[in-house]
């Protein structure tokens, strides 16, 4: 054998030894490697926030590692049919999602750190879209608190308090008007904003959410005119009492006006008050980022121990009984309930952290809601209470719109009793079999 057949059969004896040598290291670090989750998180404006957040758990240890994954509800259904949902879920917590409570696709979180740390009274909020018995299936995150955000050099200015009554606030409405000042900013022209805010502020305001839901899903398909629950009846004066103010109270041009435009008139001081949400605030502060605002919660009785403000559960942790790495995703879980990481996501999206130690929020502009976040005088706004198929943000702008009331509420009885029909609605008094398949 030449000296240089030789050589060049050491160099692929060494080379293939390197490799298997590679391939052994590699297939070792693989064995030794953290577990990787998949964390499905659906706050699109908070994404950056929860990417910092992820980053952080990754490298505080090596035994997880946490993917994060903002493809939004629609993927996330489509993989629990497929069989493969994420590991944890953080989610807005409405019918889409909470359908996976209800049949009992979700573990059990009872027993952990994080659900001992919620507080008691937001649990009926969770269970008016149902529950599984004997589980602790969802636990709330982040908690948004929506109110009449009011314009406070405006009020200053016209000697105005902040009413609390249903008659102080038509009076507050009659001053503002005689003083050619617009009272409210209607935005009429997006359906939605009249859904969360004069439909829900009217409604919650003046009716039992939670009592009324459970009444209307015992009737099913017998809710109508003659049942003794029903939108027709109980919706009635509430309604009545937003088309007063909807009609008498705000910018003539509201049908035409979208949320953008509702944003920068307000900042632009044409309006007193406006039925908007605390995302409304970075909007504002676009314009006018020195305006003083204010919130307080609609007033629709004459008695101010009514007063109640809208909240809806903004994110719930979840984790389903499909994910091959519960364990992993439970540790995660503790850790986005650590009071530092579930305080400063609040904070940085103006929402009510659900913990029973967490500070109230410091933000001036919703310090108006806090006492009624503490004290428990909140509810769900009923728009969010019923499934998609009925279209309550279309009907709540009809009657904004000019269509009738009665009609508009007995024609959501009709559906209401149709989709009962289709598949029963649960209330806060049924729980689903744990036996049941997710579909």
């Amino acid at each position: 054998m030449s000296g240089e057949r030789t050589r060049a059969l050491r160099l692929i004896a060494g080379g293939l030894g390197l490799t298997l040598i590679g391939a052994a290291l590699t297939s070792c670090a693989a064995g030794s490697g953290a577990e990787t989750i998949r964390f499905t998180f659906s706050k699109r404006e908070a994404i950056e926030f929860m990417t910092e957040r992820v980053a952080e758990y990754n490298a505080s240890q090596d035994d997880v590692k946490v993917e994060i994954d903002t493809s939004g509800v629609d993927v996330v259904s489509a993989s629990f049919v497929r069989g493969n949902p994420p590991d944890i879920m953080l989610a807005n917590y409405n019918y889409e999602i909470a359908r996976f409570v209800q049949r009992c696709a979700l573990t059990d979180l009872s027993d952990t750190d994080a659900a001992a740390s919620v507080r008691d009274d937001l649990q009926p909020l969770m269970d008016q879209y149902g529950s599984c018995e004997g589980r602790t299936s969802a636990l709330p995150y982040s908690v948004m608190a929506a109110s009449v955000i009011y314009n406070k050099e405006i009020f200053e200015a016209q000697g105005l308090e902040v009413p609390t009554t249903w008659d102080e606030l038509i009076a507050v409405c009659d001053q503002l008007k005689a003083a050619g000042i617009d009272p409210f900013y209607g935005t009429f022209k997006d359906d939605w904003t009249v859904g969360q805010g004069w439909y829900d502020y009217t409604a919650g305001g003046s009716v039992d959410v939670i009592d009324f839901f459970d009444a209307l899903a015992e009737e099913g398909t017998e809710v109508g005119p003659d049942a003794p629950v029903s939108f027709e009846k109980d919706f009635a004066e509430p309604m009545d009492r937003m088309m007063q103010l909807a009609e008498n109270y705000t910018n003539a041009d509201a049908a035409s006006r979208a949320y953008g435009d509702g944003n920068l008139a307000f900042a632009k001081g044409e309006a007193a008050m406006y039925l908007q949400g605390p995302w409304a605030f970075s909007e504002i502060a676009k314009t006018a980022p020195d305006l003083q605002l204010g919130t307080f919660p609609l007033p629709m009785t004459d008695d101010p121990d009514d007063l109640e403000v809208r909240v809806n559960m903004d994110l719930a942790a979840m984790i389903p009984e499909g994910s091959r790495h519960q364990e992993a995703a439970r540790d995660f879980l503790e850790f986005l309930y650590q009071p530092e990481n579930i305080e400063e996501y609040n904070a940085s999206q103006l929402g009510f952290t659900p913990t029973t130690d967490a500070p109230a929020p410091d933000d001036p502009r919703i310090e108006g809601m806090i006492e009624y976040y503490d004290e428990g005088k909140i509810y769900q706004g009923p728009s969010v209470l019923v499934p998609k198929t009925l279209p309550i943000f279309n009907y709540a702008q009809a009657m904004v719109l000019g269509a009738s009331t009665q009609n508009t509420l007995r024609t959501m009885d009709a559906d209401w009793a149709r989709i009962a029909f289709r598949a029963p609605i649960p209330s806060t008094q049924d729980n689903a079999s744990a036996e049941e398949p997710a579909s």
